[in-house]
């Protein structure tokens, strides 16, 4: 059977303001991305997160972004990979401390957004995340985009890695994301993109918003938990996945 991991970006809260369907989308997901406080989260965000990913199961991940919280972390900065390197290794020590106090630990890092991007696109970047990652555990998994420089700056650096696609995104001929200011940016029709899921699952193709066809290993599928209709597609998503036989599981389970 074909096995895959279905992550979501969750714990975006910020005080009084409301982001994302948590709770309900948890029931669906195997492993959960917590916002750290930079681009999103606050404390008590944080700690509510933990403890229902412990409540359904599900593997805890740090989501350290750019300092950037007007912007939701989704705005390139200019920043040196010194600085990067801090920035990471602060907010994963911040959502590791949450997880000891509840009794359990981290099992992945994804960065967010535009550190995302960054990562997958300058090695600098790419290698001081890796190795903010394995000083604090060398044993958890450190996600980046299928293929891509952060994948392999973690490898270098002897963590283990999961390749990362998209459920709700297009990508570009380079394989990279198409940009979120594009009208074509977003896949919004369910039975389209658990298509393209499936078959990233099991042949490891997509093809790109201009039609070139791309190799695309896809060891975990993200579903952003942003957008009204969310829960219905995640809900789909799983359930079409089990029908095509592909078991969704994380890799520690």
């Amino acid at each position: 059977m074909y096995k895959v991991d279905l992550n979501c970006d969750m714990g975006e809260n910020f005080g009084i303001y409301n982001l994302g369907q948590d709770e309900e989308l948890m029931k669906y997901i195997t492993s959960t991305n917590i916002a750290c406080g930079y681009h999103a989260g606050d404390p008590m965000t944080m700690r509510k997160t933990v403890k229902l990913a412990l409540q359904y199961g599900v593997a805890i991940g740090a989501h350290p972004g750019l300092p950037d919280m007007a912007g939701f972390g989704r705005r390139i900065m200019d920043i040196s990979a010194e600085e990067i390197y801090g920035l990471v290794l602060y907010q994963i020590g911040a959502l590791q401390a949450f997880a000891k106090a509840e009794g359990t630990s981290i099992t992945h890092v994804k960065p967010h957004g535009a550190l995302y991007q960054m990562a997958n696109q300058n090695t600098a970047i790419a290698e001081a995340i890796a190795e903010a990652v394995y000083r604090i555990d060398g044993d958890v998994y450190l996600v980046g985009q299928s293929s891509s420089k952060l994948v392999k700056a973690g490898a270098r650096a002897g963590l283990r890695t999961l390749n990362e696609v998209f459920a709700d995104r297009n990508y570009e001929m380079d394989g990279s994301l198409t940009p979120r200011s594009h009208e074509q940016a977003l896949i919004l029709q369910s039975k389209y993109s658990t298509e393209r899921v499936i078959r990233m699952v099991r042949e490891h193709k997509v093809e790109s918003r201009t039609g070139e066809e791309m190799n695309m290993r896809a060891d975990t599928i993200c579903v952003h938990g942003d957008s009204p209709d969310a829960l219905e597609h995640v809900i789909q998503l799983s359930q079409a996945l089990l029908e095509a036989g592909i078991e969704v599981v994380h890799p520690v389970s």
